[in-house]
């Protein structure tokens, strides 16, 4: 689909995944104009990097942070160039994570390659609709934008409600929906339940105490499994990774033997550059299986903490300010004097325990399954037949190329996605060093797509 006329793109969410596309079109095309649709401002923090607490850390060291795949140092590069003192074996602050991202956006929109080629919109985009010679998109404000292709960067989407939640408690004051949007200052006095041990728990831990020290606090979930510690430099020289065609019981079977030489972490970053093709060789039956028995164990040793923040865990779980337990809730009910009375039942017991807390919060991370979102794109888009859920729920159903799907199967040239929506097709497309790359792959299909593939500068 050439267009004589410099073509125009629509990125919608503006989170790492939407900057990075953005980015690399405007630095692979010197033609293309660039959307980028954020309702939240400033762009390029996200619910990540948007945080202002300076003991909230990357969880990947500084080293395999670049933004870019083609210049692995450039963010230790730039963390030097201001002075901050950390080198690729530390781990940065998330704050200034998003400021680095910030900073690529100034340097490339507003330089003499990009000036004028990059539009930031700070509205939401509520609806699609195939239109002229590509797309019509319709935003919240009742805006028309008429564009040639368009990449969906929508995130991370908040945590589906846990089991035990009943509409009534849902929708009472002691609730907290969504982990990234709550004001310590409208909590009232007493313990915090936390729904869900990963990533999500730990930082709202963090900011938990920050804001009172010594809150009392109980995280709850099924197994009762936290992310563990990166412990060490990692080795001057990686292994090899596994084959690409093993299938999950021989690929476990790789990982114990290589954990029993090298150390268990060394044998899960190894495993890290052949996990998109092991997981796209699997059958559905087999990923099923892996989600169903083994995804809470990967992620635990897969997502690791920073040092500086599993101490600091370590140390509120030491003292019993913050309790891990393993089981599952069986009722929830406001009480009259304000605080919330949760019934659950440990793992494999019979036991029913009860514990009072001033807020419960929904720290189970994402949900995928786009038939079950509210989002009133994400509803259009099904709506209209053009996207379906990949067959495991998690997100978009996506060609090799990560273009949608349509109802019937097809693909549209023009229609794509990236960051976290894509999980069904490559599992592993949550952070950094997995999402620069597919930014950088969808930029130059786009472009090739709209025939202005240009080589990247």
């Amino acid at each position: 689909m050439p267009h004589p006329s410099a073509p125009v793109i629509a990125v919608v969410g503006a989170g790492f995944s939407g900057v990075m596309t953005a980015l690399n079109l405007l630095r692979r095309s010197p033609e293309a104009k660039v959307i980028l649709f954020e309702r939240r401002v400033p762009v390029g923090l996200g619910a990540a990097y948007a945080t202002h607490n300076p003991r909230h850390r990357l969880n990947v060291r500084a080293g395999n942070m670049s933004a870019w795949p083609d210049r692995p140092g450039h963010f230790v590069e730039w963390l030097q160039a201001r002075g901050l003192g950390l080198g690729a074996a530390d781990f940065a602050t998330r704050a200034d994570y998003g400021r680095y991202l910030q900073s690529q956006v100034a340097e490339i929109a507003e330089g003499p390659a990009g000036a004028g080629r990059l539009v930031v919109a700070p509205d939401a985009v509520v609806g699609i609709e195939p239109g002229g010679d590509g797309w019509r998109l319709t935003s919240a404000m009742g805006r028309a934008f008429d564009v040639h292709a368009v990449a969906l960067a929508l995130g991370n989407p908040p945590p589906a409600r846990p089991p035990g939640i009943d509409e009534g408690f849902a929708a009472s004051d002691a609730y907290v929906p969504d982990p990234w949007r709550w004001d310590a200052r409208q909590l009232g006095p007493g313990p915090v339940l936390l729904i869900g041990a990963g990533l999500t728990m730990v930082d709202v831990a963090l900011s938990l105490d920050d804001a009172q020290p010594g809150r009392p606090i109980l995280a709850l979930s099924r197994r009762g499994l936290a992310p563990l510690e990166h412990d060490g430099a990692p080795p001057a020289q990686p292994l090899a990774p596994p084959p690409g065609d093993l299938s999950p019981l021989r690929a476990l079977a790789w990982l114990k033997a290589t954990a029993a030489d090298h150390g268990w972490r060394t044998a899960i970053d190894a495993v890290r550059p052949a996990t998109r093709a092991l997981w796209s060789g699997w059958s559905a039956s087999q990923r099923q299986a892996f989600l169903r028995h083994a995804r809470p164990f990967w992620e635990i040793h897969r997502h690791r903490l920073a040092p500086e923040v599993a101490r600091r865990i370590a140390a509120l779980r030491a003292t019993g300010q913050l309790v891990i337990a393993a089981g599952k809730i069986r009722d929830l009910a406001p009480q009259p004097d304000g605080l919330a009375l949760c019934r659950w039942r440990g793992r494999g017991e019979r036991a029913t325990y009860v514990a009072r807390a001033a807020a419960v919060i929904n720290c189970t991370g994402p949900t995928g399954d786009i038939v079950t979102s509210d989002d009133p794109l994400i509803l259009d888009l099904v709506r209209r037949g053009l996207a379906r859920p990949d067959g495991l729920r998690l997100g978009f159903d996506v060609d090799a190329a990560d273009r949608l799907r349509d109802v019937s199967g097809a693909s549209h040239p023009t229609l794509f996605a990236v960051g976290p929506a894509t999980r069904g097709a490559h599992w592993e497309i949550t952070a950094v060093p997995d999402i620069r790359g597919q930014a950088a792959a969808v930029a130059e299909a786009i472009l090739g797509a709209l025939g202005g593939r240009a080589p990247a500068v």
